[in-house]
């Protein structure tokens, strides 16, 4: 089968496959030296070869991916100071040349560079196939976007106007753009999600972006700028799409030891095989030691979470967690004089081991982290219709989550009774942080929402204390509006392109 060229748009020869690992010198729109473009894009194999390459670089970039939005937030609590700029993303220490930012900086855009190779290669129309491969490109350079702008953008409800991230949809290796605004990135990001939902028409695995991937996708954006109606609205269409069912109790609570395809849930996940493990660049390594000593074991799940949790202990969440307990001289786990278990401290910090990220095929440096879940599209429907006055439905999905994670009759909320919540709002969020913790969502959640993130748990973020973060009496307060929930442009990145400009 051959493929329709776009003569437009032919990359000069030299310039390659981001498909190449090595890192690039400019504002990372160029990818690595390599094949020339014109040999390994004239074919569909060569171009369904780049686009594997587009997608790896979620595998390539995960870890940062994932550190970047989870740990600031409330659900961790780590054990130790380190030297590694782990350390500053936790506590709001922020520098313009931590690793873990300029690595999803220039990793992000040289995989919108790849997406951008094959997007201008392929005329809609061509093939379901061709069109297939260009809607998934599509997908990616907006999801990369997405990502971009709300690391280094603030949230889209504090300002249209405020600075995002340049828009790069061209090969050009010389071209500097300037940052667009929040506005017109994410108005970019729902133009070519729309694009990419009316071009995917075959249905992929759970590792490829998919019709119903691209209208997840867009009830999250949407629920991110406030717009109610069209959160609703997608989030309806892939529940109602067939596709994707929430998973029984044991296949829940097993899902992270599956490949992705085995979870009927996922609709779109960072697909590792066990030729991907990243061995100690896992991102459950810091979460988790095994017995025989895999692991870091030194981010715990914070100890609030925990005990909302145990608040129900038949809720099925519990599996993701491994508490680690104080135990006897027989081996019996000792309690306190309420009957509760002990949990071991290291560093005064009680070690509750994560292991959403671990044990994939029974490998524990092994897993494919979620990017979307059908879970997440039923609470971005109970958030919007919350802020619509639709409370009924809203306490609806909520319970729906709560009933596939085995809670029932007091575990379940009514118009009557939110359980000393405030509003059915307080109901969801809290229900977002229990069910999605770990990934990624929680200080997305919190900022855009005009609420703090508020540790009130022992930890190494007390102490050196991060500029404008309070701290009285063991709490960190990081307040919405506070500059570091952005994170510095890297400063390499400013001395290339002199069209950029710093956060403040």
């Amino acid at each position: 089968m051959g493929i329709m060229i776009n003569r437009k748009s032919i990359i000069p020869l030299g310039l390659c496959l981001s498909t190449m690992l090595a890192a690039c010198e400019s504002l990372s729109t160029e990818p690595s030296t390599g094949m020339a473009s014109e040999t390994a894009l004239g074919t569909l194999e060569g171009i369904e070869a780049a686009t594997r390459g587009n997608y790896r670089r979620l595998i390539d970039h995960g870890l940062d991916w994932h550190r970047l939005a989870e740990f600031p937030s409330d659900e961790v609590m780590l054990c130790c100071t380190t030297s590694s700029a782990l350390y500053n993303l936790y506590t709001y220490i922020h520098a313009p040349n931590l690793s873990n930012v300029r690595g999803i900086w220039r990793g992000l855009y040289q995989a919108i560079y790849g997406t951008n190779q094959v997007i201008e290669r392929l005329e809609p129309g061509t093939s379901p196939e061709t069109d297939q491969l260009l809607g998934e490109n599509i997908f990616l350079r907006a999801y990369f976007h997405f990502y971009l702008v709300n690391a280094f953008g603030r949230p889209y409800v504090q300002g249209r106007d405020n600075p995002g991230v340049p828009i790069v949809t061209g090969t050009d290796p010389d071209e500097r753009p300037a940052r667009a605004t929040v506005g017109e990135v994410y108005d970019f990001v729902v133009a070519e999600l729309e694009r990419a939902a009316e071009l995917m028409t075959i249905a992929k695995p759970n590792g490829f972006a998919t019709r119903e991937a691209a209208w997840a996708l867009l009830s999250r954006v949407h629920l991110y700028r406030g717009e109610n109606e069209q959160t609703i609205e997608y989030a309806t269409r892939v529940i109602e799409s067939g596709r994707f069912q929430l998973a029984d109790m044991e296949t829940y609570k097993a899902w992270p030891t599956m490949p992705p395809e085995s979870n009927p849930e996922l609709i779109f996940a960072i697909k590792h095989t066990q030729a991907d493990n990243r061995g100690s660049s896992n991102v459950g390594y810091l979460y988790y030691r095994s017995p025989d000593g895999v692991g870091y074991g030194e981010m715990y799940m914070a100890l609030p979470l925990y005990e909302k949790l145990m608040e129900h202990p038949e809720d099925a969440r519990l599996a993701f967690i491994d508490p680690q307990y104080e135990r006897d001289a027989d081996g019996n786990i000792v309690t306190d004089e309420e009957g509760r278990p002990v949990i071991q401290t290291r560093n005064g910090v009680p070690m509750i081991y994560v292991i959403k990220y671990v044990g994939q095929e029974g490998i524990v440096t092994l897993s494919s982290p979620v990017v979307l879940r059908l879970a997440e599209m039923y609470l971005n429907r109970a958030e919007a219709n919350a802020k619509l006055g639709n409370d009924a439905a809203a306490l609806e999905d909520v319970n729906r989550i709560r009933q596939r994670a085995g809670l029932s009759g007091d575990g379940l909320y009514s118009i009557g009774d939110l359980k000393g919540h405030d509003s059915v709002l307080d109901v969801v969020l809290e229900e977002r942080h229990l069910e999605l913790a770990f990934e990624g969502h929680r200080t997305y959640d919190l900022f855009r929402n005009g609420r703090p993130v508020v540790r009130t748990y022992p930890g190494s973020h007390l102490t050196p204390i991060a500029p404008g973060v309070n701290v009285e009496a063991g709490t960190q307060l990081i307040p919405p509006d506070h500059p570091r929930i952005v994170y510095f442009l890297p400063e390499d990145e400013l001395e290339l392109n002199s069209n950029l400009e710093q956060n403040p």
